[in-house]
């Protein structure tokens, strides 16, 4: 499973992501998402060990 990490114009991360379909809800929500990424394998694992990646979207 890829995960996706978004981040802002400045490069601070904004929010973790599960889906393409999570970042258009966040982008759709007004949160200012400049650039995303697929995280690789080993830091999705931390993603998939702690629950789902939405823990880190508060806004979810």
């Amino acid at each position: 499973m890829t995960f996706y990490t978004c981040f802002d114009d400045k490069g601070s991360v904004i929010a973790r992501c599960q889906t393409q379909e999570d970042v258009a809800v966040l982008r759709r929500m007004g949160r200012p998402i400049a650039n995303v990424k697929a995280m690789k394998s080993e830091e999705a694992v931390v993603c998939s060990l702690t629950g789902s990646p939405s823990d880190y979207n508060d806004e979810f």
